[in-house]
């Protein structure tokens, strides 16, 4: 089970960083806007490690964070300008 949940927390750390370079570059709607859909997918990974570890502060924040990644897809992905 400790090799699962180290794959899961590595998955998550890595997607993160990916995520948060693909928002930081600012390339386009487009590609901030997969960011933000690997920043959820980091989210639902940090809350998978939290809970399965039993990290409570960890989940919650990912939670509140998985809210506003949702915003960022819609908002950059889904919403239609004008």
């Amino acid at each position: 089970m400790e090799t699962l949940t180290d794959g899961i927390k590595w998955y998550a750390s890595l997607s993160g960083i990916l995520a948060a370079f693909m928002v930081s570059l600012d390339l386009g709607r487009r590609l901030t806007g997969w960011g933000f859909v690997i920043f959820v997918t980091s989210s639902v990974a940090w809350f998978t490690g939290a809970w399965m570890t039993e990290d409570w502060a960890l989940g919650t924040q990912n939670t509140v964070l998985f809210g506003i990644n949702l915003l960022g897809v819609y908002r950059y992905l889904i919403r239609r300008d004008g």
